[in-house]
């Protein structure tokens, strides 16, 4: 640093060099970097809707995962595997510290962000769940907490990033008897939880479920959260706790996914996909085919590793076009990257809001960032416990006490919004979560540019 000034590495310095020069991209060329950022957005959202929620589906179904619980779980993990392969490369390749902008931009985006897109863009009101919420929101807490405490001395020890793995374990453990503590803490606060145990029947009774018998055929059937569990106490049921693509579907092969749409816009969108729709197609094993349908882990996975690829190269475009645009890098570490890195969470979350699995969007939007705890858990414990045991790993923390407060209080806001709307995602939560983003935002950016607080940031070499 130099007179109180942070100096951070460029963020064009972690990818590959762009196809123009600098003049190149300013005089025109940076229109070629556009049209790819809007062709990767088409090619998550065909990724996600084709292939990644199918195979969730069928996970959920095989599993007997209720929805929140099948979104801060799988889902969370599988719109994750950016971040994951993210943290990777900043512990084992660029050697990257964690930046204020990169934690601060990714949760409040995540938290508040992708809430806002939920409620604007879906037209369906689905009802939410107290608990699920609450459980999400306050294993959250927890896990920033613990690595906001493990990187105030600027070094990272292995029994520090082991507990965020234990901390995780612990989280996945409360997953697994997730109905028997629900049924336990509603009969507990009964007395003055009475309008969130209302907001659950209602929300039971929009999502039937479907089961069979060999012998009586398909029957149709109503499920509440004390009859759903990854433990199944009916044996004879096949439950299927996530329809995302309808109930008529279960048994019948889905179509082909070249056949050209009806209507007018959604051809030219087919046309111009074609290709991203030809290469999944030869490379993802559909499992809404029977003939595929046992191989839903392997859509599963390759759907992921998929969803990584392609929000890598829409990061590095959109990193190289901020910069091209003269956006300083604090901003476009809260904004446009934070953002770009969290698409497939957006997506996910918007496609699942519009089929009224509100429980599961929200799972996914505040489980993901658990998860992200867990990505920073994973390589620093793999690098301090394996590869450098002769000391710990040294990261960048200015900026924490502000980081925590922010954190903090936009868990808070998400909560009491919900709740003030009456435990329901419509536009009107949508509109609140996009206000309170901006806000954070612009505070945020404020601090960055060193506006607010004694912490300008700098770009290195500049």
């Amino acid at each position: 640093s130099e007179n109180g000034t942070r100096c951070v590495l460029s963020s064009s310095s972690e990818f590959p060099e762009g196809f123009f020069t600098p003049q190149e991209r300013k005089d025109g060329g940076i229109v070629i970097y556009f049209i790819i950022i809007l062709y990767m957005f088409l090619a998550v959202s065909i990724v996600c809707d084709d292939y990644f929620l199918p195979s969730l589906e069928i996970i959920s179904e095989c599993l007997g995962l209720s929805q929140d619980v099948a979104g801060a779980t799988f889902m969370a993990a599988g719109s994750s595997a950016p971040e994951l392969v993210t943290a990777f490369l900043g512990a084992f390749v660029t050697k990257g510290d964690i930046g204020v902008s990169t934690i601060l931009g990714s949760a409040i985006y995540n938290l508040l962000g992708i809430s806002a897109a939920c409620g604007l863009f879906s037209s369906v009101v689905s009802r939410l769940s107290c608990w699920p919420l609450f459980r999400d929101c306050l294993a959250y807490t927890i896990s920033a907490a613990a690595v906001l405490a493990m990187i105030s001395d600027n070094r990272i020890y292995w029994y520090e990033s082991a507990s965020l793995l234990l901390i995780y374990g612990c989280y996945i453990l409360v997953l697994c008897f997730d109905i028997k503590i629900n049924q336990y803490l509603m009969k507990k606060f009964s007395p003055c939880c009475t309008c969130f145990t209302k907001a659950m029947e209602e929300n039971a009774e929009q999502q039937p479920l479907v089961g069979w018998r060999d012998e009586s055929g398909p029957l149709i059937r109503q499920q509440s959260r004390t009859d759903s569990g990854i433990f199944q106490d009916e044996l004879d049921y096949s439950q299927l706790s996530t329809s995302l693509h309808g109930l008529d579907e279960i048994s019948e092969d889905h179509p082909n996914v070249f056949t050209m749409p009806e209507a007018d816009m959604k051809r030219i969108l087919w046309v111009l996909s074609l290709p991203i729709i030809t290469l999944l197609y030869l490379t993802i094993p559909d499992c809404r085919k029977q003939f595929w349908r046992n191989w839903f882990m392997v859509t599963f996975l390759i759907s992921a590793a998929w969803i990584s690829a392609i929000t890598y190269v829409l990061v590095w475009m959109v990193t190289i076009a901020g910069e091209t645009l003269g956006i300083p890098e604090s901003v476009m570490g809260l904004t446009l990257l934070a953002a770009g890195t969290s698409v497939p969470d957006t997506v996910a979350s918007v496609l699942v809001a519009r089929k009224g699995n509100g429980d599961m969007a929200m799972s996914n939007i505040v489980g993901s960032n658990v998860f992200d705890m867990l990505c920073l858990g994973i390589p620093w414990f793999i690098k301090t416990a394996f590869i450098t045991t002769s000391g710990p790993i040294e990261v960048s923390s200015s900026g924490l006490t502000y980081t925590a407060i922010s954190l903090i209080c936009s868990v808070g806001f998400i909560f009491l919004a919900v709740h003030l709307n009456g435990w329901k995602i419509d536009k009107k939560l949508g509109t609140i979560c996009l206000v309170l983003y901006l806000v954070f935002t612009v505070l945020s950016i404020l601090y960055e540019l060193g506006i607010i607080g004694n912490n300008p940031t700098r770009v290195c070499g500049n």
